[in-house]
């Protein structure tokens, strides 16, 4: 079972869907991403796109994040995520949607700001650098803003034109199959 590794809400139990429909982060991969991102954490904005029981936009929360907006197209998912929310004392902090990614991606510009992004899809769509190309195009986060990838095969490189605007500032390979990259928003591509 899936808990918070530390914060306010430290050792909390979470809920996970069963089947093979959502696939969590991994305990040693959240604990990685989360040393690597840990000062940079508080007060932040947070969107969990695919969020599946939403494990990463709680963990930031109670590492001190001020909101976290939850998105996944599953109604079964999201369902998880809010008992989550709950069991962490986070539901006030929260705002949950069932969605597409590139609806609320698309419905959200002009409306939110985000400076702290996880996007960890199925492996097999192979969207991070699509996503990370709409959320800049839809001006969806801002200059500071970190995001953080979590994919399979999809490999990003830094001269990918859908980077535009992003630094790499960090890309690890964890076993054969899960790539981490957490990338800096630095806005617009240069002129």
């Amino acid at each position: 079972m899936m808990r918070i590794i530390t914060g306010s809400a430290k050792g909390k139990r979470l809920e996970t869907l069963e089947g093979e429909a959502t696939r969590p982060t991994s305990e040693r991969i959240k604990e990685a991403i989360f040393s690597s991102i840990q000062f940079e954490v508080e007060n932040r904005h947070v969107l969990d796109l695919f969020a599946g029981s939403g494990q990463m936009g709680l963990e930031a929360l109670s590492r001190g994040a001020d909101r976290a907006t939850f998105i996944d197209s599953s109604r079964e998912a999201m369902e998880i995520v809010k008992k989550n929310a709950k069991t962490t004392g986070f539901d006030d902090k929260c705002h949950y949607l069932v969605s597409d990614w590139r609806n609320y991606i698309r419905k959200a510009s002009g409306r939110e700001k985000y400076d702290l992004v996880f996007i960890d899809p199925p492996y097999a769509m192979e969207c991070c650098a699509d996503a990370v190309a709409y959320l800049a195009e839809r001006e969806v986060v801002i200059p500071g803003a970190l995001v953080v990838l979590e994919s399979g095969t999809e490999e990003l490189s830094a001269d990918d034109e859908r980077l535009a605007g992003y630094e790499i500032i960090k890309s690890t390979h964890y076993g054969k199959k899960t790539f981490v990259n957490i990338l800096l928003y630095k806005g617009g591509a240069e002129e």
